[in-house]
């Protein structure tokens, strides 16, 4: 198994928390990484997608007290809503009782649908963690253009070759149209979410109008917005809002798309091969979107991530406002080996003044560009942010 990140941290929720919500899309690792968790015969699984382990829970209370003291693990616990009533009801028992009592871990794959359910009814009794699918900080720098090409799920990174990659990708993204969307009840034709998604695919990066997207659907804006709430919802697609402090500048308000994973924005555009994605006019906005990803897993809890952009075309990628001291960073991503920003980027940092100029490339080594802006890798910028 890959280490993981997040690992630690959801050790440490465990122990401060009676039970905790992991979040993360499906095939992200959160299954395996939760089964890590305890050991042998210290914890118990139940997946309810399967009808047999929701038999198991048709008298959730007495199940869970004959497991007390062990580390029990819901997988897909949005899928039985009714089930969070009675979660309270045991963590308000087990709390006033003051004894050894285990802890509930709760995998979902919905976060929106899930953050709900678990805020209505287990609100000041539960924590949250998220994980993602692998980034540059978990795989390593040598594997930079690998992780580019195929995307952070580990089956996809895994594949024994391209080809068996791009076709798990495939799978992955029919099965979540086919069967994972309609099992959450929304009602959303299998085509037309595929068009929508692979739109977002051939627009990475670029601020979201949805008029054309709505014209190009045969659908109004508030549909538009529908399915992007779904796909954010999922963890698939990333709204990246925009600049909204005060600057004296006329700034552009609508977001920014990602979708999240750069092996499915190759996947739904059908690159297989490196030299596949060198030529397609995608490749700077995915390379872009990975490392915007990476730098977003890594950041402390509170930092604000945005865009900038002015009416005039001033404009910076991704911009970071950290808690406490570090302030503000302007980071720009270029995909080249070497890397020059644009005019727009030096302005826009004259209307911001940001604490730390940086422009991140493909190489490793760090040096400075002038005019207060490094070059700097990924995974060495990574490491700077969250320290």
């Amino acid at each position: 198994m890959w280490a993981r990140r997040i690992e630690p941290v959801l050790r440490a929720r465990l122990r401060q928390n009676p039970a905790v919500v992991l979040l993360g899309p499906r095939q992200a690792g959160k299954t395996t990484l939760a089964r890590a968790l305890g050991r042998p015969g210290a914890g118990v699984y139940l997946d309810l997608e399967s009808p047999e382990d929701r038999l198991r829970l048709e008298d959730a209370r007495s199940y869970l007290e004959a497991h007390a003291g062990k580390l029990v693990i819901l997988d897909e616990v949005h899928r039985v809503p009714e089930l969070f009533a009675v979660l309270r009801g045991v963590l308000d028992e087990r709390r006033r009782s003051r004894r050894p009592h285990g802890h509930l871990l709760l995998l979902g794959s919905a976060a929106m649908d899930l953050l709900r359910q678990a805020g209505e009814s287990l609100a000041g009794r539960v924590a949250f963690v998220e994980l993602d699918p692998l980034d540059v900080g978990e795989v390593g720098a040598g594997q930079l253009d690998k992780l580019w090409l195929r995307g952070g799920f580990p089956r996809s990174f895994l594949a024994a070759g391209a080809a068996g990659s791009l076709q798990w990708r495939r799978d992955f993204i029919r099965t979540y149209l086919e069967r994972d969307v309609p099992q959450f009840g929304i009602r959303v034709p299998a085509e037309t979410l595929r068009r929508f998604w692979t739109m977002l695919a051939h627009g990475q990066g670029q601020i979201l109008n949805a008029a054309r997207l709505a014209s190009s659907l045969g659908v109004d804006g508030k549909t538009v917005a529908h399915y992007l709430d779904l796909l954010v919802d999922l963890l698939l697609v990333r709204r990246l809002p925009a600049w909204h402090r005060n600057s004296g500048k006329r700034l552009v308000k609508s977001p920014k798309v990602y979708v999240r994973d750069s092996g499915l924005v190759h996947a739904l555009l059908g690159l297989e091969t490196r030299e596949d994605l060198l030529g397609h006019p995608v490749a700077g906005p995915s390379w872009e979107g990975m490392v915007l990803e990476y730098l977003l897993h890594v950041v402390p809890a509170g930092t604000e991530a945005s865009y900038y952009r002015s009416a005039t075309g001033h404009e910076i990628d991704l911009v970071l406002q950290f808690p406490g001291k570090k302030g503000l960073w302007a980071v720009e991503c270029k995909r080249s080996r070497v890397p020059r920003p644009e005019k727009g980027f030096y302005l826009a940092c004259q209307d911001l003044r940001p604490s730390r100029r940086w422009v991140v490339y493909p190489g490793r080594e760090r040096f400075s560009l002038g005019q207060g802006v490094e070059a700097i890798s990924a995974l060495d910028l990574g490491e700077l942010a969250g320290q």
